[in-house]
């Protein structure tokens, strides 16, 4: 697996690649011939959101290889060895492209031929950018018949063209500019296309409702949207169990679902969409929660004197929660792959090309959408105030972690509206962030000590020493106590602010 960063250019047939020698180092050309078939389904899922899955031979990185879209011009790049068969995807790659396909089969749609001429720029042995000179012919074949687009009497559709790829290998981005600079100075023109597949199939682009300019139904259709392909690209991340990818897609999950909520006067009918988007935080959450705390203990327990660490209790906080969030990365895996998950993601996919949108969503965005912004902080408030009005010690808490929860509903809708409304929801986020976060350092707390007392009656009930636990009980009950301390001063400090901003 890698990161691809690299700048594409479309050049005359006759093009030649500048002198790049007093940029550094040169070796090469060298040429090799690539041949590669693309794989996709029938109507072009993959393409349709920029991801690419090929079979290549020749050059020095022959094999199977999934690039997909992390910003533009970036893009992760998973690699598998060259296998015999050219009709089976290798089943490591077919897992992660699961939630574009959703079961929907796989096949050759193209075939790229590129006479590949290398250029190199590079300090001693370390090379810095790759300079790719491609003679390209692609062929277009029909999904099912192997014919071309136009009917099975035709042959396949040919086309030929030349570009120039310019890729970061270990420079930096500095000099990239400057060989793209160079570049266009010879003739070049940087490529619309974010590959060669996308040029040659030209898949149509994903399904987005049509809404007027500078409209309130603009503003929440174009957050929606983001919020899927957000959540879409996390999911081959969490198939592959990568660093904070449960945490990120469940975000986009959490964050799909605070906007369905709160913009319902813009958009309806998605009763449903936020159940089943709930469903899946959940699904998410146990793996999440797991990771967080173990992580919590880790850092407790190495912040302790050698000589006040006991038992197993290392073992049972490190190595037995760890097999726990694995079982639960498991689980997490077979919803991945289950109908219900691809239905929810058709539903998001039906709700960003044909949503119910009502006649508010045609008003100008700033006007309705300021008001929205409002409303959810107006109900933070009310939440709060009703909490307090509890005299029920335990109840109050328990009314408080709503509060929370709305705080943090309020913060995701104002960050769902900076683009339109600017830097005064760049501060009501920030002041909702800081009520979530004393909140939710109370509450962390509080779930710590909750598992540290089920770990510790474990370990007493084997025999084992549980002194430590004590401890960390202490510590967790002070963090506690202090977000509960310090929770009024946010709270008043943080409703004057919003008064005088809303």
């Amino acid at each position: 697996m890698g990161i691809e960063i690299e700048d594409k250019f479309d050049v005359p047939s006759d093009y030649e690649i500048p002198d790049l020698s007093k940029l550094a180092e040169i070796s090469g050309p060298k040429s090799y011939q690539l041949v590669a078939l693309y794989y996709d389904t029938p109507d072009l899922r993959l393409a349709t959101r920029g991801i690419t899955l090929r079979r290549r031979r020749g050059g020095d990185d022959a094999g199977w290889h999934l690039k997909l879209p992390k910003a533009k011009g970036v893009r992760q790049e998973i690699t598998h060895p060259l296998t015999r068969s050219t009709k089976i995807v290798p089943a490591e790659l077919t897992e992660l492209v699961r939630a574009y396909t959703r079961g929907a089969e796989l096949q050759v749609v193209a075939e790229l031929d590129t006479r590949r001429t290398v250029t190199l720029l590079h300090d001693g042995p370390t090379g810095l950018v790759e300079i790719a000179d491609d003679r390209v012919k692609g062929t277009v074949f029909d999904g099912k018949t192997g014919k071309a687009d136009g009917g099975p009497e035709s042959g396949p559709r040919v086309v030929r063209w030349h570009e120039v790829e310019a890729e970061l290998l270990e420079g930096d981005q500095a000099l990239l500019a400057k060989v793209g600079k160079r570049l266009r100075k010879a003739g070049a023109t940087p490529s619309e296309s974010a590959s060669k597949l996308a040029r040659l199939l030209e898949p149509p682009p994903v399904a987005h409702a049509p809404t007027k300019d500078g409209s309130a139904g603009q503003t929440v259709m174009d957050y929606l949207a983001g919020q899927v392909t957000a959540l879409l690209s996390q999911d081959p991340r969490v198939r592959r169990a990568e660093h904070d990818a449960v945490h990120q897609m469940r975000v986009a999950s959490r964050r799909l679902r605070s906007a369905l909520r709160a913009f319902g006067g813009i958009i309806t009918g998605t009763k449903r969409v936020q159940d089943e988007l709930r469903w899946l935080a959940t699904v998410l959450g146990e793996a999440r929660d797991l990771e967080v705390i173990r992580a919590r203990f880790a850092r407790e327990l190495a912040a302790l004197a050698p000589e006040l660490v006991t038992g197993r209790i290392l073992a049972r906080l490190g190595d037995d929660l760890h097999a726990r969030e694995l079982e639960a990365y498991e689980r997490i895996k077979d919803t991945l792959s289950g109908e219900r998950y691809y239905a929810l993601l058709d539903a998001l996919d039906a709700l960003t090309a044909a949503p119910k949108l009502t006649k508010a969503a045609a008003e100008p965005a700033h006007d309705k959408l300021s008001d929205v912004a409002a409303e959810n902080w107006d109900r933070v408030a009310k939440i709060y105030d009703t909490a307090q009005a509890i005299s029920d010690l335990e109840r109050r808490e328990l009314a408080m972690h709503d509060v929370r929860k709305a705080a943090k509903r309020a913060r995701y809708t104002a960050e769902a509206l900076q683009p339109t409304l600017g830097k005064s929801m760049v501060k009501l986020a920030k002041h909702a962030a800081a009520v979530q976060e004393v909140l939710g350092t109370h509450q962390d707390g509080v779930v710590a000590q909750e598992t540290l007392a089920k770990e510790a009656e474990a370990a007493r009930q084997a025999g084992e020493d549980t002194f430590t636990y004590g401890l960390l009980i202490g510590l967790e009950r002070g963090t506690a106590e202090r977000a509960h301390a310090d929770f009024p001063k946010v709270w008043a400090e943080t409703a004057r602010a919003i008064r005088k901003l809303l």
